[in-house]
């Protein structure tokens, strides 16, 4: 493929649309109430945009690029759009803990807690729980756990995508 059309435009954009649209999910579940216990559709509404927006990205990358599309291509496209999205949330989040809900950490240790006392824990091993709980609290951890589940999350799917859209020009004679 000699003319290959460059995927950082792609991948910028539709990873703004995937940051932006789990954005507006996140705030459309804090509006409602539902942040610190959501049902389990938000988790199948989280992956339809997740999943959605890979695809989406990788297609329109295919139809520029003259139909063509090598796996590695649309991993790339795919796990690229994944990080952009991530970054997103990523920045989101740390605004939605700091500033707009700055308790919602104890909130859902809150919940954590009540839930392993309703499962037999003793006060002992709930608080052994938090204790170990908290060395995962960092901001930089956190970001970079989101980071790496989402480029992770989206190797998965644009690897899957891409085995299935790609063709070459050898294919087509």
């Amino acid at each position: 493929m000699e003319n290959q059309v460059n995927s950082k435009g792609f991948i910028v954009n539709n990873g703004v649309i995937l940051g932006v649209a789990s954005v507006i999910f996140a705030l459309v579940l804090y509006a409602t109430g539902n942040h610190l216990k959501p049902h389990w559709s938000a988790s199948v509404i989280n992956a339809i945009i997740f999943i959605g927006t890979i695809i989406y990205g990788i297609k329109q990358y295919k139809a520029a690029n003259n139909g063509f599309l090598s796996w590695g291509q649309g991993v790339k496209v795919g796990v690229g759009v994944a990080i952009v999205g991530g970054l997103i949330l990523v920045i989101y989040n740390y605004l939605f803990t700091n500033f707009i809900e700055p308790d919602f950490m104890q909130q859902m240790m809150d919940i954590q807690n009540q839930a392993f006392l309703d499962q037999g824990m003793s006060e002992e091993q709930v608080e052994a729980a938090n204790q170990m709980g908290k060395a995962f609290q960092g901001p930089f951890l956190l970001a970079a756990l989101g980071i790496i589940s989402y480029a992770i999350g989206g190797f998965v799917v644009a690897a899957i995508a891409a085995a299935i859209m790609k063709k070459s020009e050898e294919e087509t004679y």
